[in-house]
């Protein structure tokens, strides 16, 4: 099995880690000191389940990699639009594009059923400018449970959590998803295929759309959010506005809000990744966290002053990070 990860980063890094040391043929594009350090030594991951190290292909150059059968994307959703170039020397006739993505995917009602399938989520494929690079007919949807980040160039921090959910739009149980999942399984990592993967894509939003333009806004970490008492009531207002978005489309969470908030807690002092990427000076990745459920409010006409409010708000941040 031929994999190219776009955009090896921390996440990207570690499964594609994990997929060479399961015998996968892994090919990594990343740039700059990460990629340089990955072609000397390898992705070094550090975790307490154990470190190794996998010393697979690393470039900048796709066309050195060819077409593969999956190519992860670990790219930021708002990169999606403008990553023609890098993914088309990648694709043949049937690679599965997995995303890795939080939030709201530019797939989310391709073949949905139900009164909205085909719409386009504009604030995540405004235009169809994402669907005319990443045809939703290739997407799996990956919804990303792990913890990561970037200790130094090619050093790869394993903090919590070794699971990926997989599933396709469809909800079929597919030989993709399922090929794909074995792969991953065997590299050490947890990969379920999800029968309906939008009951995931809600769980995991339920804490990045609070917890994440919070972060940003106040500079504080997981544990600060959660036990300042009138952030954590807003925190609580933002995930039951979502929650009842997710109903609306026929989502089911399975989780509580006080559970929610008590595993965010015992997260510790982590700071959220668009807290990381305003401190680094990087676009924050909030339309497909935030402007998305607004907009799936609107469609579903349910009420959501709170995400609204936060949503205004961050947006001038994000606005004024970028200028």
């Amino acid at each position: 099995m031929k994999v190219a990860v776009l955009g090896a980063g921390a996440i990207g890094a570690y499964v594609g880690a994990a997929l060479h040391r399961a015998g996968a043929d892994v090919h990594l594009v990343a740039r700059g000191p990460h990629l340089a350090a990955m072609r000397r030594h390898g992705v070094r991951v550090l975790s307490e389940r154990g470190d190794f190290t996998a010393r697979a292909h690393a470039t900048d150059d796709p066309t050195e990699i060819g077409p593969a059968d999956f190519v992860l994307l670990g790219l930021k959703a708002h990169s999606y639009a403008a990553c023609g170039p890098l993914i088309e020397p990648l694709l043949h006739g049937t690679t599965a594009v997995v995303a890795a993505q939080n939030g709201i995917p530019w797939w989310y009602f391709h073949r949905h059923g139900g009164p909205h399938d085909g719409h386009r989520v504009e604030s995540v494929d405004p235009g169809g400018a994402v669907s005319a690079v990443l045809a939703p007919e290739r997407a799996v949807g990956c919804v990303v449970y792990a913890a990561t980040e970037l200790e130094a160039p090619g050093v790869v921090r394993h903090l919590e959590g070794t699971r990926f959910s997989v599933g396709e739009p469809d909800r079929s149980v597919s030989t993709r998803c399922l090929e794909f999942s074995g792969a991953m399984t065997a590299g050490g990592l947890k990969c379920p295929v999800e029968p309906d993967l939008r009951n995931d894509i809600w769980l995991k939003l339920l804490g990045n759309i609070s917890f994440n333009p919070i972060s940003a806004l106040a500079r504080a970490t997981m544990r600060q959010m959660c036990l300042h008492g009138g952030t954590r009531r807003v925190i609580e207002t933002m995930m039951r506005e979502t929650l009842t978005v997710a109903e609306a489309l026929g989502c089911e969470v399975g989780v509580s809000i006080e559970r929610r908030l008590a595993g965010a807690e015992r997260v510790g002092d982590h700071r959220t990744s668009t807290l990381q990427d305003l401190e680094r000076g990087k676009p924050l990745e909030l339309d497909v966290l935030l402007a998305a459920v607004v907009e799936l409010a609107g469609i579903t006409g349910v009420e959501v002053p709170t995400l609204r409010t936060v949503h205004a708000i961050s947006d001038l941040l994000a606005l004024r990070s970028a200028a």
